[in-house]
């Protein structure tokens, strides 16, 4: 028996999450009113109806609520604007309690009846005495959320060493881990500090594009292996992945000499993956 779910994607989360429409009919796009661990929240349809086998699931699914109205959607966002105002308060509370914590974000719930304050911090913050104070000045419910690098710059904003905004705030989707391998596989600088961005950690865009040259590799010879071309046999120098060409050495005597080559011109012994 299959069911139908859609994919919402909260304002502070980069993931896209499974909810019964529960009989409406939501489009991409739209915002709507969900049922949560939390309570209700407002997100946005990022993934059109579909349908699913429930054992693929990994939590009970919850339902859509209704759809929210225009009216909603600039309410909540003249709420979140207002909680920002507190930052100042906030701050002041948290040097006050003489805690080791950075407050990054203030987000209200749709309704305004809760803060989200979202902190980064190198350490485990025992934050219960600021939640009991902050709930009383601000006669909110709290919420203190500690964040990592990534979500701190994707919460904030940025531009990358490449110009553009920071990928994590484009709604890419989830976030997978980057590693040092990808770079490697895309040629890039092994120096840390020439492949990192703005959280200090390896940009995202290493793992968004790392399929692609995980599919060129798997095309294209090894380096220092044996190839036939239209001039003879030669060995590979160099490959670029993304023009899909291949630079191959001839050595004649004491000289060499370099050419390149598309891959299709280019013949050799494909190993098995």
């Amino acid at each position: 028996m299959q069911i139908d779910v859609v994919g919402v994607k909260f304002r502070s989360s980069n993931n896209i999450y499974s909810f019964n429409p529960n009989g409406l009919d939501v489009k991409v796009g739209d915002y709507v009113i969900v049922d949560t661990e939390k309570g209700a929240e407002m997100g946005k349809v990022f993934r059109t109806k579909e349908s699913i086998d429930p054992s693929t699931l990994s939590s009970p699914l919850k339902n859509v609520l209704k759809i929210a109205t225009k009216e909603m959607v600039e309410k909540a966002d003249e709420y979140d604007k207002q909680a920002q105002t507190h930052y100042s308060e906030i701050k002041k509370l948290v040097k006050e309690e003489n805690l080791d914590m950075k407050i990054v974000k203030i987000e209200a719930s749709f309704d305004n009846q809760k803060y989200v304050i979202n902190f980064s911090s190198d350490n485990r913050v025992d934050f219960r005495e600021l939640v009991k104070k902050l709930a009383s000045k601000l006669k909110k419910k709290i919420e203190l959320r500690q964040i990592g690098g990534r979500d701190e710059v994707r919460l904030l904003g940025g531009y990358g060493p490449c110009g553009k905004e920071c990928c994590c705030t484009q709604n890419l989707g989830e976030l997978g881990p980057v590693s040092m391998k990808m770079a490697k596989n895309q040629n890039l600088s092994l120096n840390p500090a020439n492949i990192s961005g703005l959280c200090g950690k390896l940009m995202c865009c290493i793992a968004y594009e790392n399929p692609i040259y995980q599919e060129a590799i798997k095309a294209m010879p090894k380096i220092g292996s044996i190839v036939t071309t239209k001039d003879g046999q030669g060995t590979v120098a160099f490959n670029d992945l993304l023009k899909r060409e291949v630079d191959v050495k001839f050595v004649k005597g004491e000289e060499s000499e370099i050419k390149t080559y598309p891959l299709e011109e280019v013949k050799f012994k494909k190993e098995i993956q």
